[in-house]
């Protein structure tokens, strides 16, 4: 009876032991496995961010009118994806990389200018800075070649951060700064989503989100 006993407890050891030497390879193979995916979710959260080519146009847009640069990266991600959007001309009308009605970037008291903003004005008047000042547009020439072009990276991002500017963004107003530039709640939800994760790696001179 005693060696059944000694026998039975031999056997559940071993057993154990079995149980063991099997648990420690799933163990390991699941540790490698949370590994790569918190690695891949690291990796996916990095090609979420701006594309460096555009942060030095964000930062001296910045310096000139004060809206943080992390806001202009999420304007230009919200619409058109960093300029990668094809092609860059919504079905209302809106221009370029920061998706400009006509009117607002060159002004609305333009006398074609009404309606949602598309108006009827003349190309060469579209980029001329001397009509842009006056009819009260938005549009800048950033780069100094004589013409406020929608379609123009700087010229584009420049014009935004001076929209922006007029409407708060420079004094941390950015909710009523954004809903100027769209009067859509889930457009000011999309924006300020973007400006919040960019913000640690744009920040200039740091403001609140308000």
């Amino acid at each position: 009876m005693k060696k059944a006993i000694k026998n039975s407890k031999k056997q559940q050891q071993a057993a154990r032991k079995r149980v063991v030497l099997f648990l420690i390879p799933v163990i390991i193979f699941l540790l490698i496995a949370i590994y790569y995916d918190t690695n891949n979710e690291k990796q996916e959260v990095k090609q979420t961010l701006v594309p460096s080519e555009f942060i030095p146009i964000y930062e001296a847009a910045e310096r000139e009118f004060g809206v943080p640069a992390y806001l202009l990266a999420a304007h230009h991600r919200v619409e058109t994806i960093f300029s990668t959007m094809d092609p860059m001309l919504s079905p209302a009308g809106a221009e370029g990389p920061m998706q400009f009605m006509p009117c607002t970037f060159v002004g609305w008291s333009h006398p074609s200018c009404g309606g949602l903003g598309l108006g009827d004005i003349p190309e060469e008047d579209k980029v001329n800075p001397a009509i842009i000042q006056k009819y009260g547009g938005y549009g800048v020439d950033a780069n100094g070649d004589g013409k406020a072009d929608p379609w123009d990276i700087e010229d584009a991002i420049f014009s935004a951060a001076n929209f922006l500017s007029k409407y708060g963004a420079a004094e941390g107003k950015l909710r009523d700064a954004v809903y100027a530039y769209n009067h859509s709640e889930k457009y000011v939800e999309d924006v300020l989503y973007f400006a919040n994760m960019y913000k640690e790696e744009l920040t200039v001179n740091v403001q609140n989100i308000q």
